[in-house]
């Protein structure tokens, strides 16, 4: 392994989430699984914004940050793999990574673009992503969240409270991924795996 492996995220760390899952009794509906399945999804943005801040401070160029972000997502994004069946853990750890998707998204396109040139709030940008989605043009919905997300990583906040207003769906799961991220940046604390 790297030391950049070791820097940012390894598999050895992403597997104790999935050992985690496996010996939890999960329950999808209840509190704990949700907090359960927050705690993985922000472990992972954590990674994710230490990559961007490090490419923001000039300690990675470019091609490093693009190469460890690459890193992160093969291991996060890989199919889980459990001892056992385990749909609940399969369940669980599919929406931490369609959550995750837009987050490695924004990322990669900060990096290689910038913030992208915002003719409307952020906001604004997650209602017409739902648009879109609704019209089923994921393609639009995707790039109107990427773009909104590359503006969290430069700085603007997100008010999360636009998601009332919007039916659950691939959509709020990316804004989800964008608000992990943003809580990444704001406050890059590595989330403990509890015993």
């Amino acid at each position: 392994m790297t030391e950049a492996e070791e820097r940012y995220y390894s598999p050895e760390r992403w597997q104790n989430w999935l050992t985690r899952v496996e010996e939890e009794d999960l329950d999808l509906e209840s509190e704990e699984t949700g907090r359960l399945l927050m705690n993985i999804q922000n472990d992972a943005a954590i990674a994710i914004a230490k990559i961007l801040a490090a490419y923001d401070d000039g300690t990675l160029d470019q091609e490093e940050a693009l190469d460890e972000l690459a890193t992160v997502h093969d291991i996060v994004m890989a199919e889980a793999e459990f001892e056992s069946e385990n749909e609940e853990g399969e369940i669980l750890i599919g929406s931490v990574q369609t959550s995750l998707t837009c987050a490695f998204f924004t990322a990669e396109e900060y990096i290689v673009a910038g913030p992208a040139d915002l003719e409307d709030d952020l906001e604004a940008y997650v209602l017409a992503a739902a648009d879109a989605e609704g019209a089923d043009d994921l393609d639009a919905a995707l790039g109107y969240i990427v773009q909104m997300g590359t503006n969290v990583v430069a700085g603007e906040e997100l008010d999360i409270s636009v998601l009332d207003d919007i039916e659950f769906g691939l959509v709020t799961e990316w804004v989800d991924g964008i608000e992990s991220l943003q809580s990444g940046l704001s406050e890059p604390e590595v989330v403990e795996e509890e015993d």
